[in-house]
């Protein structure tokens, strides 16, 4: 009869939790499906004491994360205590060096430090599983590592932060400001302690950046993802964008480029019929392209007890059926390192702004869109505000490094009330 698999958990708070209750509540289910027994050995969190609604009566204790990771009734050390740094790389790097494969959701961890923890864990034949890190629930890890390796993939893309999906879906649905509906958010615990990881684009970019180094072939490059938060989206911008047919979503984007690799995590206009502009709340959603399977959409929570617990459970029984996969899909040391790409790609631009109302103040505008080479596709004033006239542009297909050097033009116009809003339009 084989062995069973035992687990030491790093980490109590929502999703440990939910890993120890499923561990307990399924164990004949998991065992069934696993062809052998999966079990905690042992367990750590900075409190002992304090109540979760779970048993842990039954699992040794560690104050010591570090000392759960080198336990020898450990076979599989579970990192679910999240930080780039700190107890989770110590933690993780002693499992490692003692010989356990790892468990984690901690896309922080991994976007700063995931080639040089794979290159380790490889070296030392361990695995390191990471589902719980990217979009919850949804299994897009294993979709690109299994499903699709079949494909040359030619983008990924999608909304992984559900935190800004609801505030950005509740500015629109209840005609809220940004701030409103960001104190709303917060004061409902939907944000992290640093607001700054959900709303400024670092949470999702982590995520993103893990997908395109699965996706192709490439080291884990964190510091080339261009981000752009979502603190300068008004009420008046999401208004404008449905007029014209589109909605606005925190779009996480990375495709291979001639230049290289883009990586964008930034708002961007989606055509609201397309299925990433009907995603509403706080649902995830990923789309990925490949050259054989054409598009496909994955779709589902993005966070919470159950999805983030569910997709821990689903790395550790591939642990349990003896599946060993390469951390990215492909040995760490045969990744290559890609050359950054801004932007590459040209899309047409959504252009807010604002003019003081006197003659000539929109033909300056006009005039550096048209020496940066950028056309105008459409156009709208809105009535006046004070001596202010709002405006709203709409351009061709334009390069971003041609958008910049109009847009550094337009910085230096006096006729333009502080720095316009430009986002992308994403084709979906």
């Amino acid at each position: 009869m084989s062995q069973p698999l035992r687990l030491g958990i790093a980490g109590l708070g929502t999703v440990g939790t939910g890993v120890v209750k499923i561990i307990r509540q399924k164990a004949a289910l998991l065992e069934a499906r696993c062809g052998r027994a999966v079990v905690i050995s042992a367990v750590s969190a900075r409190s002992k004491s304090k109540d979760r609604g779970v048993n842990l009566s039954d699992y040794a204790w560690e104050d010591d994360p570090v000392a759960l990771a080198q336990r020898d009734d450990v076979d599989v050390f579970v990192e679910l205590m999240g930080g780039s740094d700190g107890p989770a790389k110590a933690a993780t790097e002693a499992a490692i060096a003692a010989g356990k494969d790892v468990v984690t959701a901690n896309k922080a961890l991994l976007a700063h430090h995931g080639q040089a923890l794979a290159e380790t864990a490889e070296a030392a034949g361990r695995v390191i599983r990471f589902e719980a890190a990217v979009a919850g629930g949804i299994p897009v890890i294993k979709a690109l590592t299994e499903g699709l390796a079949g494909n040359e993939i030619t983008r990924v893309m999608g909304v992984m932060n559900g935190s800004c999906n609801y505030i950005l879906t509740r500015m629109e649905n209840a005609g809220l400001t940004y701030q409103e509906v960001f104190d709303e958010a917060n004061g409902l615990g939907y944000l992290e302690a640093d607001p700054n990881l959900d709303v400024g684009g670092i949470d999702a970019g982590h995520k993103l950046a893990l997908l395109a180094s699965i996706a192709f072939g490439t080291k884990v490059d964190f510091d080339a993802v261009e981000l752009e938060g979502i603190g300068c989206i008004t009420i008046e911008d999401i208004r404008q964008a449905a007029d014209m047919g589109y909605k606005i979503k925190l779009l996480g984007v990375s495709q291979m480029t001639g230049r290289g690799l883009e990586q964008r995590m930034s708002p961007c206009l989606v055509p609201a019929t397309s299925p990433l502009g009907q995603l509403d709340g706080g649902t995830n959603m990923v789309v990925i392209e490949g050259d054989e399977v054409g598009q496909i959409v994955l779709r589902g929570a993005g966070a919470g007890m159950g999805p983030t617990a569910s997709a821990v459970l689903g790395d550790i029984c591939d642990i349990a059926r003896g599946l060993r996969i390469s951390t990215f899909g492909q040995p760490a040391a045969s990744l290559s390192t890609a050359p950054a790409a801004v932007a590459s790609t040209p899309a047409p631009y959504y252009l807010r702004m604002t003019l003081l109302d006197r003659p000539g103040a929109l033909s300056k505008v006009t005039k550096a869109l048209g020496e940066a080479g950028i056309s105008i596709h459409r156009m709208r004033q809105y009535d006046h505000e004070a001596d202010n006239a709002p405006v709203l542009i709409v351009t061709h297909k334009t390069s971003r490094a041609d958008l910049d050097v109009a847009l550094a033009a337009m910085d230096k116009l006096d006729d333009v009330v502080g720095a316009p809003v430009a986002l992308r339009i994403e084709s979906v």
